[in-house]
């Protein structure tokens, strides 16, 4: 019975990074002799354990077998005669199939460590192309490395591209590919993870509305923006889609599953940029910026307004300035109105609300004019 660090830690280690998750396998062990020494078993589709004190996951060696399409085609076998390399080999990238056992020593039967030093993304073996989810794992890592100088290799890339071709991205259900979605949309550059995806094809099958080259463009400069700002992942999602028109965005957003925030956030600024695009930004309408901040909910979520500001802050850049501080005046003009003031002249009900809506009107008119 033998155990090895495996995977991203020792992958971190040699880059210089700071080691985050431990992952470990053990070879020449059963699951029986792993619960005697005290381990919690918490695999289900395969033996992986958590160890009793440190609480890390231990995964005993496996070999895959594809046998259908997608992420859940595989049939597992874990055994005690499954070896190391075995084991590394089923695994994606080289650089993520490195292991260093208890006394120190690197194992590194594939080359991983040639490719960290010359920062090439590539993959282990022809049984990449069983899981098509790689390639989205693929262009994260690309996404998180390329402050590094890493690229996906050509022969990976081509690889993917034969995947694509082939029909395999489509197999992939929409939550595993929301799943990857929403980590690289926290990567160091995510920009990348979309650029690979739109290379290799992938972005075709899984967000058709961005592969036309504007589209793109703007979604990527968005994305760059609000990555620097440090934004939510809703704020990112809604980046994303600044340049499709409501309708279409909509539908792709709630193909995607994304989470109801992230689709009501790209939802309000897709609504939003053609809007101020139309908008007089000398003399903007006080009604129609009312209509805006009405639509957005402005009263009643105020942060969600905050972070669309955010957004089309970014979506924008430099275009349409004068508009966007006009909404920005009219939310603030419109907001403090104290409903017991109008309570104590008499109103109540549907007149109360109407009279609310016709000081707002007033406030913003004003601030319009001045």
């Amino acid at each position: 019975m033998q155990t090895y660090l495996v995977g991203g830690a020792v992958r971190d280690e040699l880059l210089g990074l700071n080691v985050k998750d431990r992952d470990w396998v053990v070879v020449g062990a059963t699951p029986e002799q792993m619960l005697a020494l005290g381990f919690t078993q918490v695999g289900s589709d395969f033996p992986v354990f958590l160890h009793p004190k440190t609480h890390e996951e231990y995964a005993l060696a496996r070999t895959e077998r594809k046998q259908g399409h997608g992420y859940h085609g595989f049939s597992v076998y874990s055994a005690p005669d499954v070896t190391l390399e075995e084991d590394l080999l089923r695994r994606d990238l080289t650089i993520n199939a490195m292991a260093r056992s208890e006394q120190g020593e690197l194992s590194d039967p594939f080359n991983g460590r040639k490719d960290l030093e010359a920062r090439e993304l590539r993959h282990v073996s022809l049984a990449f192309k069983e899981d098509p989810l790689r390639i989205l794992r693929t262009a994260r890592f690309a996404a998180r490395f390329q402050p590094l100088g890493f690229r996906v290799s050509a022969e990976t890339m081509e690889l993917m591209r034969s995947m694509v071709a082939e029909g395999e991205v489509g197999h992939l259900v929409p939550e595993r590919v929301w799943q990857e979605i929403q980590r690289a949309l926290h990567e160091n550059a995510p920009g990348t993870f979309f650029q690979v995806l739109r290379d290799c094809g992938a972005l075709g099958v899984l967000i058709p509305e961005l592969s036309p080259e504007a589209h793109f463009g703007a979604a990527i400069d968005a994305l760059q923006r609000i990555h620097a700002r440090k934004g939510s992942t809703a704020a990112r999602f809604a980046s994303l889609f600044c340049a499709l028109d409501e309708p279409t965005g909509a539908a792709r957003a709630k193909a995607l599953k994304a989470p109801n925030d992230c689709q009501q956030l790209a939802r309000l600024t897709m609504i939003f940029i053609p809007a101020l695009h139309q908008l007089d930004p000398l003399q903007p309408n006080a009604g129609t910026l009312l209509q805006l901040l009405e639509k957005a909910d402005l009263w009643r979520r105020p942060e969600r307004f905050a972070g669309l500001i955010n957004v089309l802050e970014c979506a924008l850049g430099t275009t349409n300035r004068l508009q966007l501080e006009a909404l920005n005046n009219a939310a603030k003009a419109a907001s403090g109105i104290d409903p017991k003031m109008l309570m104590d002249q008499g109103f109540s009900g549907k007149e109360l609300g109407d009279a609310i809506r016709s000081e707002r009107l007033a406030r913003i008119s004003q601030t319009s004019l001045s």
